[in-house]
């Protein structure tokens, strides 16, 4: 693994990056990653937080999460339709979920503290995938490569996987390992628009996106009304609400389209 990472970040090094647009049409520097290198530090990323975290072997829960997680598959682009999507429930009472490429979904059992149904747990895992089809790992990566030397980065991946000698090389250079690269938050513009996307993506599967801005009140007020810290770098949560109130008007049609359609999930 050692080896494909130095390899990944060569590459990237020799690439060009490229200007795109993210799906809510905001321009994006990313580039000199392929998604099959996306897709293998993303599954790297995935099996290190399962050899470090306790796995739930709850059948329900685990049940529940993937079922969520298919119906919002069901309706992304087909790239992303071809891939089997793996999910794990993490014992920990933290209410946290993510998303990684490769189709890897992890989700804390604290979730279930504040996601009451359903659809709130879909409004969760929706706003985690939208980081995957926004490409926001490879928008973070091409913004990290771009901010050191080929040489500090080489350092840094070498440490992170060379032993613990080298592990402060990796922190004073501020190391791109699977996990930095993947797990941290997200800037908060990224953040505010995997809602937007996320909000749509549950509406489209057929789940209540009105039910997006219950989840966040549940979370303000399992926290005291404060940010948990795991949502420190997202947007304001007084300001979040209100922009997922504004669009559920705009996403109530998509909604009553997608169940029109059939598409009424029975997750539990």
């Amino acid at each position: 693994m050692k080896q494909l990472l130095l390899a990944i970040v060569i590459t990237t090094l020799v690439s060009a990056c490229a200007t795109t647009t993210s799906p809510t049409g905001r321009r994006q520097m990313v580039g000199g990653v392929s998604q099959a290198q996306l897709d293998q530090l993303g599954a790297q990323a995935f099996a290190e937080t399962k050899q470090k975290e306790k796995i739930s072997s709850d059948g329900r829960q685990n049940g529940y999460v993937q079922c969520v997680v298919n119906a919002l598959v069901a309706q992304l682009p087909p790239q992303y339709r071809g891939v089997r999507w793996e999910t794990a429930v993490f014992v920990d009472k933290e209410p946290n979920a993510f998303a990684l490429p490769g189709g890897k979904v992890g989700v804390n059992t604290g979730i279930f503290s504040v996601a009451k149904n359903q659809d709130q747990l879909a409004a969760v895992i929706g706003h985690e995938i939208g980081h995957v089809i926004a490409r926001h790992h490879e928008e973070r990566i091409t913004r990290q490569m771009g901010a050191q030397t080929g040489l500090a980065v080489l350092g840094a991946l070498a440490g992170a996987y060379g032993g613990e000698g080298a592990a402060s090389t990796v922190n004073q250079l501020g190391g791109m390992g699977a996990q930095t690269a993947f797990l941290l938050p997200g800037s908060r513009t990224q953040e505010s628009e995997a809602d937007v996307i996320g909000q749509r993506l549950m509406a489209e599967a057929g789940f209540n996106p009105a039910q997006a801005v219950d989840l966040w009140q549940n979370m303000m007020a399992a926290s005291g009304g404060r940010s948990p810290q795991w949502l420190s770098t997202h947007p304001d949560p007084a300001n979040r609400i209100r922009e997922l109130q504004r669009d559920v008007p705009t996403l109530g049609p998509v909604y009553q389209q997608a169940q029109a359609a059939g598409r009424r999930p029975k997750c539990g």
